[in-house]
């Protein structure tokens, strides 16, 4: 399936990025015109430190991104493997530090020895990790893509359309709905094992080896191309060099050949940079540097889901609602917003592919590591006890219902995505509906209900 690079002339100019600049100047407008804080200062002024936590993880995990898109490009990643693991990577991290801090607050607040009671809190704590994750999955899942589709319909008129690789849903998608199944399996027991994380880390081994595979098979096409425009000229039409590849046993994509035809034409004198603080200031990339960004970056990322650890918790104290809840909606839309920016900024390079293996990897990192290295440091610290799922005899409020939500919305999102390997603006405005019912659900649930319940299972 070609996909025509659409570039955005905005971009390629350097500088500030005004758009980003006003989208954060529009939200904080909007948060103190419309803040609940003429009711509550409290929690008015506890939701605009969430949006300010969410802007500080964006731009810190901007830079990151462009020096993990850089790491990939040296190494030779097709954008869809690079999608999968390090943009996956740079956006998911802010799930992984709040999956720790959740755990960490919760056991260390315990103000005794008692690993029963360390147990007891503990459990809350991954549950919030639970709802982060399983909120940020669901956000990843249905949002990320409506809103490139919503944006591409709007600024690229060649191509308004997001077009999917098959292979992104064939592969990303199956290991995607694999580990989510395997996540599933384990809640419904009523506690969780240390060895449980191995397994989910185990997944992820075999999820990279199979990116790994599918790189080399990507760089020998590349390779393979390279030589043959060599030998009959740029001006060979696509076809006839996939034709010729195909009959060597090297499958090539026409996208991957025009690609490589318009990167000949192209500028090679321009530096490789990461934009730090909405693109003022232009960081130079090399081995240094870019190992600098990351490092810095991922610091910075670590210092705001500390704080918005603090804040959820905070906030549901506030409202006298569990923890779970809140961290469905609040934790997860903030720890989401790189991979919201990310997807959308590889969707308007023509990267539509890249644009949904992000969303794909990013859910499964969630699901693989940002569940088990909390799981793991958890039942250290309750000196390996399982993690239970219950608290006053009974499961974490809400859990049961996040089971049945994951598995519905995975299937009905896939499905869209299946059909014509194409996402329309009416797409992904019904994406956005779905998406309102998960909210809506989520604050009915801070009041008691359920939907399990309400069916009687």
């Amino acid at each position: 399936m070609s996909q025509d690079v659409d570039p955005n002339p905005q971009e390629d100019e350097g500088g500030p990025d005004w758009i980003a600049i006003g989208v954060t100047i529009a939200a904080l407008v909007l948060l103190v015109a419309f803040s609940p804080w003429v009711l509550n200062f409290q929690l008015g002024f506890l939701i605009i430190q969430v949006v300010l936590i969410s802007i500080v993880i964006w731009q810190a995990c901007d830079p990151f991104a462009d020096a993990a898109q850089w790491v990939g490009e040296t190494l030779r990643l097709p954008g869809s493997v690079r999608g999968a693991t390090l943009d996956a990577v740079a956006s998911s991290m802010p799930e992984l530090f709040s999956g720790i801090f959740f755990v960490v607050v919760a056991v260390m607040s315990v103000p005794s020895d008692s690993l029963t009671e360390m147990a007891q809190t503990g459990a809350e704590g991954y549950g919030s990790t639970l709802a982060t994750c399983a909120g940020s999955a669901v956000y990843n899942m249905i949002l990320i893509p409506a809103f490139c589709g919503i944006v591409i319909s709007i600024y690229r008129k060649s191509q308004p359309t997001v077009d999917v690789e098959p292979e992104v849903i064939s592969r990303d998608g199956m290991w995607f709905i694999g580990c989510e199944l395997v996540l599933i399996a384990f809640l419904f027991s009523d506690r969780m094992y240390w060895w449980m994380g191995l397994v989910f880390i185990g997944l992820y081994i075999g999820y990279i080896f199979h990116l790994f595979v599918d790189a080399k098979r990507y760089q020998r096409a590349m390779d393979a191309i390279h030589a043959h425009l060599g030998e009959v000229g740029h001006d060979t039409p696509t076809e006839q060099i996939v034709a010729t590849l195909q009959e060597e046993n090297i499958k090539a994509s026409h996208m991957l050949v025009e690609k490589i035809k318009n990167s000949a034409d192209e500028d090679d004198d321009e530096t490789d940079s990461a934009g730090a603080f909405y693109g003022m200031f232009d960081i130079p990339l090399n081995g240094l540097t870019a190992t600098l960004v990351l490092l810095i970056c991922t610091g910075i990322a670590a210092i705001s889901c500390y704080w918005l650890v603090e804040v959820t918790n905070e906030t549901a104290h506030v409202l006298n609602v569990p923890v779970f809840f809140v961290a469905v909606i609040l934790a997860a839309a903030a720890s989401s917003v790189p991979d919201t920016f990310l997807s959308i900024g590889a969707a308007m390079r023509g990267d539509d592919s890249g644009a949904v293996s992000n969303v794909f990897g990013s859910n499964i990192f969630d699901i693989c590591i940002c569940l088990s290295i909390p799981l793991l440091v958890n039942s250290y610290l309750i000196g390996w006890q399982p993690v239970l799922l219950v608290q006053d005899g009974k499961p974490i409020e809400g859990l049961v219902d996040l089971r049945l939500l994951l598995v519905m919305l995975s299937a009905i999102t896939l499905l869209v995505l299946w059909h014509r390997r194409q996402l329309t603006r009416g797409k992904s405005y019904f994406l956005c509906f779905l998406y309102a019912l998960f909210i809506g659900y989520a604050i009915a649930g801070s009041f008691g209900f359920s939907i399990v319940g309400m069916l009687g299972l």
